[in-house]
């Protein structure tokens, strides 16, 4: 039977603001994308989401970005690669005690915003998260874009790889993700984000913004939980994928 994993990011918020559901969330999900202080996220909220996600048997992921908390780690920084490893590994450190104190652990490093979108290409960055992530932990998965240099790079360094597709985001032909500020970069229509998952799991492919159809293999769908209705739509694309024959669970 086909599997698959399902991963949204959670815990991004900060003091008195929430900006996902993460209760609700962590109903559907199997993996939860953490943030870490850095785009979002703070040590209260951290402690609360690990211990909700392990009380669900939900696997805790370290989100790392950039730290950028007024531009929520969307904004291009340009950081000394030594200081981007040691902040990779400082977020991913800051996680893994909410985690164990929750009684689970982080299992996995998955970066964020900009910082992702950046490391498809960019091999000195992909390169300085590879080694932040080799500090903090060398048996750790990272879960990012097929094709990118972060997955090469950590590939080279021993590190398991998990490959991730976006169910509600548009592709080049390239399989690369269209960025933000464009038209149609985001998906709105929720069965047409609910035919994607399907496509994606059971087919490996997706239509890509052009039009033309490219193979996107993952083992991981991101569902972001930043989006109007998110946590409905997640209900539908669990639903959909399960009567469609495709088993979702962890990918570790």
């Amino acid at each position: 039977m086909t599997s698959i994993d399902l991963n949204a990011d959670l815990g991004e918020g900060f003091g008195h603001w929430r900006l996902t559901d993460d209760e609700q969330l962590l109903t559907v999900v199997t993996s939860a994308n953490v943030a870490c202080g850095f785009h979002a996220g703070d040590p209260a909220t951290m402690r609360r989401v690990c211990e909700l996600a392990a009380a669900r048997g939900v696997r805790i992921g370290a989100q790392v970005s950039y730290r950028d908390l007024a531009g929520f780690g969307r904004r291009a920084m340009d950081v000394p690669p030594a200081e981007l490893a040691a902040e990779v590994a400082y977020q991913i450190g800051a996680l893994e005690v909410f985690a164990r104190a929750a009684g689970s652990r982080v299992s996995y490093v998955k970066p964020h915003g900009a910082l992702y979108n950046r490391v498809v290409h960019d091999e000195e960055q992909a390169a300085a998260v590879v080694e932040g992530v080799l500090l903090a932990d060398d048996s750790l998965p990272v879960l990012g874009l097929p094709g990118s240099r972060l997955l090469e790079l950590a590939g080279k360094a021993g590190l398991p790889t998990v490959t991730e597709a976006f169910a509600d985001r548009a592709y080049t032909e390239e399989g690369t993700l269209v960025p933000r500020g464009r038209d149609g970069a985001v998906l709105t229509d929720p069965e047409a984000v609910v035919a994607r998952s399907v496509d994606l799991a059971r087919l490996g492919t997706v239509t890509a913004h052009s039009g033309a159809r490219i193979a996107v293999r993952a083992r991981s769908l991101c569902l972001h939980g930043d989006t109007p209705g998110a946590v409905e739509l997640a209900h539908r694309v669990r639903q959909r994928l399960e009567t469609s024959g495709v088993r979702v669970e962890a990918f570790v």
